[in-house]
Parts: C-alpha cells; structure tokens; sequence
C-alpha cells in the first residue's frame, strides 16, 4: 500500500511528544511512531508520483488525534502528581503555622509579663508566621499555573513518501514477511517467563521502539528491553531491523535478545542473550535487516556465526 507519513512535534518540555501520521492512497490515516521510518530505506523520488503525494497534509488530524490525546494523558499523570505534592505542602506548611501560632501565643503572655526580651522573640515569631503564610501562597499559585497544560508551538517537521519495494514479490523478500501466529506465541512466552521472575513486564511491541519488552525487576532495579523472535520449529533465521540492531548497539547494557523455538508445536525459550549485537549478523542491503542463524535442535541454543548459505528463515 502506497502511504505517506507526516510528523508533528510540540514543544521540547513534551518529552516523546512526536507523532506520526500514515496516509494512505485511499485516503485513510492511522496514527502511528515516527519510529517506524527507522525501518525504510531512502532512495531517489520516482519519475511518476502517486496520488497520495498531492493529498493535502493532515496537521490539524495530528493534532486532534495524536497531540491532543498525548497531551490528556500527560495531563492525567500531571495532575495525580499535583495533588500528591498540594497536599504534603498543605500538611506541612499548614503543621508549622500552627506551631508558631501557639509559640506567638506563648509570647504574647510573656509580653504582658513583661518578660526580658519576649518582644523581640514575639517579632521574630510574628515575622516567621508571616513569610509561611507568603510561602504556602506562593506554593498554592505555582501548583495552580502547572495544572494548565496547552500545545503551543506545533510544528510539521516533515512528510516522507513511503513506497512498496519493488521486488516486494521476489522468494527472498517474501520470506521477510513475520508470521503473526509465531509472533503471538513467542510473546506471550517470553512475557510468562519474565513475570515467573517477578519482573514488573510491558508489551510495548507496537510502538516500534526497536524492542518488544521492557521488563524491571523491582528488587535489583536491572531493567532489560528484550527484543522477541520467534521460529516456528527448532532450527532457522530470526532477523534484526536496522531500527532493532541500532538500539541493540546503544543500549547494550541492558539490551537482550529471547528466542522462542517450536513455536507451532511445543514453544520453548532458549537461553536469554545479553548484548546480541556483540553476536556476527550478517547484513543484507536489498532488504535492510540482519540474520543470525539458530539451532535449538540441542540444548542449549547454538548460535552459529560461522557463514552459512542464506536459506529459509522465519522472524
């Protein structure tokens, strides 16, 4: 399918706040991660554009449906966190009036008294009272302007034009196509074996952030973001998008690789590999992405990176 993608960006306090539209020949638009164009290849414009690149750009729906929709939901975290610190400034500003009321009371009788100096610890006292009721106030206006969140400053950075590959039908391209069936099983046993670990676990394999698990262990605080592959019986192919292998490269602290074997008769999880990039993928350039070959067909996972003929493969 013939699309085009836009992508609009708010201010820089909106931390992740870019959003990408997908416009499709037909007119439809999706939502989707600017992330997603880490996975194309650049080449030249072709001599005959696609109707698609005439259809007006879709700004003001990236908004409504994108920004605005990011905005609520930083919205929503933004006021629960309001309310936590509104209330402990009210708990703990309010507590320390209190106690100068009774010390300025305290002081007061001493005055009448006459005791020697209680005057000027009545106006020490009087004065701390009154710049914690400016404090509390001024607390009081700041917590009030931060509830009030707005786009401004909205930008469209740029409109790419994506184009079906053109040898999208060749043997060696359609065996890139992942088969959603071994995805699904292969996900839902690496997400088992991380929760069996008593690791907090989010499926974010949609977002196209170059991996298909965050998972914190709440104890140690090691965080992993575990890329998922799956094959379908005990020996194959999994493959690496360019997107996939460059967050593989930074993050190798913490990046992990899990492969899910047998998925279509008995899944099974090989033995977690940290630091996958440190691992011999080969390239290939007509269809961007990297293979590395598996065999589960003996305990524990062989990784081969000797080379090896490029043959079937499965994600």
């Amino acid at each position: 399918m013939l699309l085009r993608a836009s992508i609009s960006t708010g201010p820089a306090w909106l931390m992740a706040s870019a959003r990408a539209a997908e416009l499709a020949n037909n007119g439809e638009i999706h939502l989707q991660e600017p992330s997603i164009l880490g996975n194309f290849s650049p080449v030249s414009l072709p001599g005959d554009k696609p109707e698609v690149s005439v259809i007006p750009e879709v700004t003001a729906w990236l908004n409504e449906n994108g920004l605005m929709a990011f905005l609520e939901e930083v919205r929503a975290e933004r006021l629960s966190e309001i309310d936590r610190i509104a209330a402990h400034v009210e708990l703990s500003l309010t507590e320390l009036l209190q106690k100068i009321d009774e010390e300025i009371g305290n002081l007061a009788s001493e005055v009448e008294r006459k005791a020697p100096g209680a005057e000027g610890r009545l106006a020490q006292a009087e004065s701390r009272h009154s710049e914690l009721l400016s404090r509390r106030e001024k607390r009081r206006l700041e917590l009030d302007r931060q509830r009030a969140l707005s786009l401004q400053s909205v930008e469209r950075i740029t409109s790419v034009l994506i184009l079906p590959h053109p040898e999208r039908e060749a043997p060696e391209v359609r065996r890139l196509h992942p088969d959603s069936e071994v995805e699904a099983v292969a996900m839902r046993v690496a997400m088992e074996y991380e929760k069996e670990k008593s690791r907090q676990v989010y499926d974010v394999h949609e977002k196209n952030l170059g991996y298909d698990i965050t998972s914190l262990d709440q104890s140690s605080g090691e965080l992993r973001l575990i890329e998922v592959k799956g094959l379908g019986g005990a020996v194959g192919s999994v493959l690496l998008t360019p997107n996939e292998k460059r967050v593989a490269e930074d993050r190798r602290d913490c990046y992990w690789l899990y492969v899910v074997t047998d998925c279509k008769t008995g899944p099974r999880l090989q033995n977690p590999v940290k630091d996958p990039a440190r691992l011999q993928w080969h390239e290939v350039k007509k269809v961007d992405h990297y293979w590395l070959k598996i065999d589960a067909l003996i305990e524990p996972m062989q990784v081969r990176e000797e080379s090896v003929p490029y043959g079937d493969r499965e994600k």
